[in-house]
């Protein structure tokens, strides 16, 4: 991968400003972006971490990672990862509260629910292959970070929907039960977008092929 990037025919080099939600951007953006720079010193990099996707072109911000699609015009956007928006719990809370059998019966379990980028939080949305649902659910918690909301659960408070990078290993450990297995959240694979006038930059245009190939395992389901 990197004699493939060094061949490029222009070297990227400047400030290259990256935006990324808490939690991927701390736990993958952080180290990718420090391996880039590596690869590249004649870059710049600045992680900006948020609650919320930043305008790109208000903010000076070079490239976004983006969970689903969401209505932005005038981005152009690259898939870089598959991810599920997966339902668990605890087995102490499922010893405690019999899981659901169908999407309507959490409205009567105790529910998680992480406020963020302004969507309706105590709102799931869900889709199978027997068509979408939209569940209003509550519980005695919520949060604007993802990451309080899974240590909450693992510790029995309730049932979460949480994306599949962030909950695949407590899943595999099994300290995490997927619940509801034929359903899942609405659509979020994992998109790098920009501004469509920066389609040519260089520093842009080689960092994400190599987000691309970093995360090319994960571009399947269940790659997490």
């Amino acid at each position: 991968m990197e004699q493939a990037l060094a061949a490029s025919r222009q070297v990227p080099s400047g400030l290259l400003r990256i935006n990324a939600g808490f939690g991927f951007g701390r736990r993958h953006l952080g180290p990718a972006m420090a391996d880039f720079v590596a690869l590249y010193p004649q870059v710049e990099g600045q992680l900006h971490l948020s609650d919320r996707p930043l305008d790109l072109a208000a903010e000076g911000v070079d490239v976004g990672i983006r969970f689903g699609l969401g209505p932005d015009s005038g981005l152009l956007a690259r898939k870089i990862a598959s991810n599920r928006r997966l339902l668990c719990a605890a087995p102490a809370y499922l010893r405690q509260h019999p899981a659901p059998a169908r999407p309507a019966d959490l409205s009567r379990h105790h529910c998680i629910v992480i406020r963020e980028n302004d969507r309706a939080f105590n709102t799931w949305r869900l889709v199978s292959d027997s068509g979408p649902a939209s569940i209003k659910v509550t519980g005695p918690l919520s949060a604007n970070h993802g990451e309080v909301a899974v240590e909450w659960a693992l510790k029995g408070h309730g049932v979460l929907l949480r994306s599949e990078w962030d909950i695949a290993p407590y899943l595999r450990s099994g300290e995490l039960v997927r619940i509801l297995p034929h359903w899942s959240g609405e659509e979020a694979d994992i998109h790098a977008v920009y501004l469509q006038r920066h389609h040519l930059s260089a520093k842009i245009r080689v960092f994400i092929d190599f987000l691309a190939e970093r995360f090319a395992g994960y571009r399947r389901d269940g790659g997490w």
